[in-house]
């Protein structure tokens, strides 16, 4: 006997007392409503639709309204069954009642991390979060669950994704990848479309170790330093502006040890001050970027590049340096005369690598402005003997990620203490 014969066809007035109060809905038509499962499964017409519909309830005590796509009591009726014992199977289980796509899942989490960045509560690295999940995460699993995808799925995913990156990414790569899919997996959860008793395949962490960043020694960057005063003077056209100011924010990196993008391009004139300890006047600036927001202490010889800077904007170069300083005024440090900022400052330190000789370093690496910081840390660790501690929070790290990259350089001041 098929499962349509042991059903009851019935009308709400003729409905068991029983069943009357589920059916309540369909008082005012008298729509015809079929009850299986001891009643707590109802299938049924909406009077302007003839597609069958079904009821009932969640484990969480809610309806569930459901389609069958189905024209044919005859169809309909199985495939109600198959959606109860399912909503059944999935309630012993853990699992949620519904499960969502990762696509739709993963857009929402963009959605939510744009958002933050909007409100000024996003990381930096939420941009490079979106960038995963755009690129790779929504074209590769489209419209696969999360609580379906196995190990396999995982393993295949990243050959496919390492194929498109045409290399295979380094470990800092690949925490950027797991950071993002962690989020996608918190939104689900957070919304209420996956347990967390459900075991959702991790992406791998490890990858390649990156090589360390070409820093400059401390002859090299004092011809930098050198070079630079002429260099910047010759410029013509755009370069007019473009070298005084790549001068300047070359020096800043350098004796700040700041990140340079974010980090240094976002700082306003109001973020600097005069700080005194023990009688003794410092230029402290308050930076923000990829670890949040620090305070850090600018080498004295900082000032040299903060009044060229200030003397080339006109909306400034009228008020002395030290009363516009306790002024606050809430422009942006690095910029043209005029008051533009150019995008990036890449490009034109690229150029100065080239005409001051020093793009490439002993092993043949190119250096980059990231260099200017990486030439920081280890002037400080070498010369200075800045301790481990002192210098994470000066930097915006922690000491665990200074000791594993400096890891040589601490060794050596140890000896050089121990010997």
């Amino acid at each position: 006997m098929n499962r349509t014969a042991l059903a009851q066809l019935v009308y709400l007035d003729d409905a068991p007392p029983q069943l009357k109060k589920r059916l309540t809905g369909y008082a005012r038509a008298k729509v015809p409503c079929l009850y299986l499962r001891d009643g707590e499964l109802i299938i049924y017409k909406r009077p302007d639709n003839p597609i069958y519909q079904c009821r009932f309830k969640s484990a969480d005590g809610k309806w569930l309204r459901l389609s069958t796509h189905k024209l044919s009591l005859e169809h309909a009726v199985p495939v109600a069954c198959d959606l109860y014992d399912e909503s059944r199977y999935r309630q012993r289980l853990g699992l949620t009642q519904q499960a969502h796509s990762l696509a739709h899942v993963a857009q929402i989490t963009v959605k939510e991390l744009r958002t933050a960045m909007d409100a000024g509560r996003g990381k930096v690295v939420y941009k490079d979060y979106i960038n995963c999940i755009e690129k790779y995460f929504i074209p590769y699993f489209g419209d696969k669950k999360l609580e379906e995808l196995t190990l396999t799925d995982i393993v295949e995913f990243e050959a496919w994704r390492n194929k498109q990156l045409a290399r295979m990414p380094s470990g800092s790569t690949l925490n950027t990848y797991t950071s993002a899919w962690n989020k996608v997996c918190e939104t689900a959860v957070a919304k209420g479309w996956l347990s967390e008793r459900v075991p959702v395949p991790k992406l791998s962490t490890g990858g390649e170790q990156s090589k360390p960043r070409p820093a400059f020694n401390r002859r090299e960057i004092d011809y930098l330093l050198d070079y630079m005063k002429g260099w910047a003077e010759k410029g013509r056209g755009t370069a007019q502006e473009m070298r005084p100011l790549l001068r300047d924010y070359v020096e800043m990196l350098f004796y700040t040890g700041m990140r340079h993008g974010t980090e240094a391009m976002n700082i306003h004139w109001k973020h600097i001050e005069w700080h005194t300890d023990k009688g003794v006047r410092y230029i402290r600036i308050w930076v923000s970027g990829k670890t949040g927001g620090r305070w850090l202490i600018a080498k004295h010889r900082a000032i040299e590049p903060l009044q060229r800077l200030w003397e080339r904007n006109v909306v400034l170069n009228d008020i002395p340096f030290d009363q516009g300083l306790e002024r606050s005024a809430d422009l942006k440090i690095f910029v043209f005369s005029n008051g533009f900022q150019p995008p990036n400052l890449i490009g034109a330190f690229r150029s100065l690598m080239k005409d001051s000789g020093l793009l490439k370093n002993a092993e043949g690496q190119n250096r980059t402005l990231y260099s200017l910081r990486h030439t920081y840390a280890t002037l400080e660790l070498l010369e200075n003997q800045t301790d481990i501690h002192t210098l994470a929070k000066q930097m915006g790290n922690s000491a665990l990620m200074l000791e594993k990259h400096y890891s040589k350089l601490t060794a050596t001041m140890a000896a050089e203490r121990l010997a």
